[in-house]
């Protein structure tokens, strides 16, 4: 039919023709369709239905367990329904629920570099791991929508192989937050831009088993937020201006990605996306990379970033830490901080009403 299979999602097929757009994304069975006109739309649908028996249910409402709801403000996207599920099914629909996913002086380490409690029967070795492993995959699966929880599940699940009983009850943590908001999720609002923004932040040497950093990104376009990750960085910084460095250019690498997919769908960005960091150290040597002792040993890093600023494809902005909303992919956060980041990031819960 003139569909043209992207090269930066292999799973989406866009069709142009003069101003007319359609989308289609598969998984597996599934599929969802957009575009701006219905008539092509429903020639696609008769198309496939002839060829491939196909059952059309409307616009979607539920899909791979994602709640999508419309309103006037835009469409939120959340798991209620798995949450509840999972709470559930590990028996604590009736505990206190919690505030925050992780306490803030927590420091969870494995049991060959745990020192001091390797032998004490404090913190045993869980004797069936299983329970954990299914735990922490059902978490996974949970941060599609729920960024709030990225950076807490990225360490449980650095210990599948040897859980101890300090993981678990960090999950157990994870779990009672979870009770206290179910409905919480992504709002898409529908007044908005098509500006990119990008932010991007690390703990420098936080891992205390590898002393590695740990990098956490995330990208809007408009007031939607449409990519988040933590990270546990490949190798050692020698100091929290290379570690940033390495950070910026990992998130222009998923800026990269994000424009290529974005122009498929035939979306303009004319305007250079804004990467906002919080370390002057870093956006001078994007901006001047001046090789000395400091930062030779990062010149790829180096002439990658200032290479797509001369592009015009990124620009460097310096954020307060205060406000830096990828602060919350990289470390604990009280209770105050850690909402007010999430609402910076449009996270919202749409069962609850506004305070």
């Amino acid at each position: 039919m003139g569909f043209t299979q992207s090269k930066h999602e292999y799973s989406l097929f866009t069709w142009h023709k003069g101003t007319t757009v359609i989308a289609l994304i598969i998984y597996v069975d599934d599929i969802l369709i957009t575009g701006n006109d219905e008539s092509s739309i429903c020639t696609l649908r008769e198309h496939l239905n002839k060829n491939f028996r196909i059952k059309d249910l409307g616009e979607p409402k539920y899909f791979l367990g994602i709640e999508i709801a419309r309103s006037p403000a835009g469409i939120s996207l959340s798991q209620r329904k798995y949450v509840l599920e999972l709470v559930s099914d590990s028996g604590l629909s009736t505990c206190k629920p919690s505030i925050i996913p992780v306490e803030q002086n927590i420091k969870l380490t494995s049991q060959q570099y745990d020192y001091e409690t390797a032998s004490s029967e404090n913190d045993p070795l869980l004797q069936d791991p299983t329970s954990y492993q299914r735990l922490v995959g059902r978490l996974i699966y949970l941060t599609m929508t729920r960024p709030d929880i990225s950076y807490v599940v990225h360490i449980l699940s650095q210990f599948m192989h040897q859980p101890k009983q300090s993981h678990m009850d960090a999950a157990i943590k994870v779990l009672k937050y979870l009770k206290g908001c179910p409905g919480l999720g992504l709002l898409l609002p529908r007044d908005g831009n098509f500006d990119i923004t990008a932010y991007c932040d690390l703990d420098w040497g936080t891992c205390p088993m590898t002393r590695k950093s740990l990098i956490g990104f995330c990208i809007k376009i408009g007031g939607s937020l449409i990519s988040w990750k933590t990270k546990r960085q490949s190798t050692i910084s020698l100091s929290s201006a290379e570690a940033e460095y390495r950070a910026m250019a990992k998130t222009t690498c998923e800026i990269v990605w994000i424009l290529g997919l974005v122009k498929d769908l035939g979306i303009k960005t004319g305007k250079p996306v804004t990467l906002y960091c919080n370390n002057k150290a870093a956006i001078y040597i994007a901006a001047n990379p001046v090789f000395h002792e400091r930062t030779k040993h990062i010149e790829i890093d180096c002439h990658f970033v200032k290479e797509k600023i001369e592009e015009g494809i990124i620009r460097t902005r310096q954020i307060r830490t205060s406000e830096q909303p990828a602060d919350i992919f990289t470390k604990p956060l009280c209770s105050r901080q850690h909402s007010y980041l999430l609402r910076k990031l449009g996270v919202f819960d749409i069962y609850k009403p506004p305070t």
